[in-house]
């Protein structure tokens, strides 16, 4: 089983054992204010093989590397205006830029799936001191089995990977809740790749662009959290529910009752008062504790789809997608 170190109660150890644990070519759980990671050197293809082998994760679905601050992005990408301003402005937080990879880079074709981008982001907190101890980038998918729902607490890693993995670096609860939003400058054009904690009206401030959606699912995948079913529990997902059937989980939103909520096997609402922060906050850890009601369905009420309801709604859809 993992080695589990409190971070707030001995940061020092913390740091010196993921280091070693990283240098040793391992894969480790990591704390960021999104989801906990499951990281490994971003340049070492024995330890990036580790996080594929460790989440049966697909290898045509590429990985965010994590760095310690801009200069050691610019080590290892190219950064356009538009982009080097969003960086500017919102890292270290819940922002990923997928940029083109320098020449020479020595993060390795096993993170990015054989593409000439990489996605790069600089997690806030104590990550980002560890990548600096350590030196290198850091490859960090979520730390969860491929495709199921994203821990965002240590006990959610150990009871998912914990056999798997050496070493769990606790610092608490995330505090966002969701994964990183993705954006990619093409063109002089602004996509977003993937919704997340950082709402897209403030990147498009920022930008001055206007944040451009994919009409329809890709066929190309080009950052991660990008494959149609994914984020999904052992149940089945159903959304928009007005009324709940008998026996199944209830995951509510704001102070409107949902008819039947009485009938819950188990019944949760992401925030009474309807905040959006604090639903994206629970939103995994709920979905967890719905899965483990023994219910064969989970039912959702209406989100709004606006500022991070947008990020909650697509884990959501991508969750109740039907499964391979």
């Amino acid at each position: 089983m993992a080695r589990i170190i409190d971070i707030k109660a001995d940061r020092q150890t913390a740091l010196e054992a993921g280091c070693a644990a990283l240098a040793g070519g391992f894969a480790i759980a990591i704390p960021t204010e999104t989801v906990y990671g499951l990281a490994a050197d971003a340049t070492n293809p024995a330890a990036i093989t580790r996080i594929y082998e460790t989440k049966g994760r697909p290898r045509f679905n590429p990985l965010i590397c994590h760095m310690a601050d801009l200069a050691m992005a610019e080590a290892y990408a190219e950064f356009d205006p538009i982009s080097r301003a969003l960086a500017e402005a919102f890292w270290p937080g819940p922002l990923t830029l997928v940029l083109p990879l320098k020449s020479g880079t020595a993060i390795h074709a096993l993170a990015t799936a054989g593409l000439d981008s990489v996605g790069i982001r600089i997690p806030k907190g104590f990550t980002g001191d560890l990548i600096r101890a350590f030196g290198r980038p850091l490859a960090a998918p979520s730390a969860n089995t491929s495709g199921k729902v994203s821990a965002t607490s240590a006990a959610h890693v150990e009871a998912d990977l914990g056999a798997k993995i050496p070493l769990i670096l606790d610092a608490g609860a995330s505090t966002v809740g969701v994964e990183s939003t993705i954006v990619k400058v093409e063109n002089g054009e602004l996509r977003l790749l993937r919704p997340g904690g950082l709402p897209a009206k403030e990147i498009e401030r920022v930008a001055g662009k206007r944040l451009l959606r994919s009409k329809k699912a890709s066929a190309a995948i080009e950052a991660p959290g990008m494959l149609a079913s994914h984020y999904a529990p052992g149940a089945a997902v159903r959304l928009e529910a007005t009324a709940l059937e008998p026996g199944e989980a209830l995951i509510a939103f704001g102070p409107d009752r949902v008819a039947g909520a009485e009938q819950a096997a188990i019944a949760l609402n992401l925030s009474p008062r309807g905040d959006l922060s604090e639903a994206a906050a629970n939103l995994f850890d709920y979905m967890k504790k719905a899965d483990a009601s023994g219910a064969a369905v989970i039912a959702f009420s209406p989100i709004p789809d606006e500022g991070l309801g947008e990020a909650i709604n697509d884990r959501l859809r991508r969750a109740a997608a039907p499964r391979e």
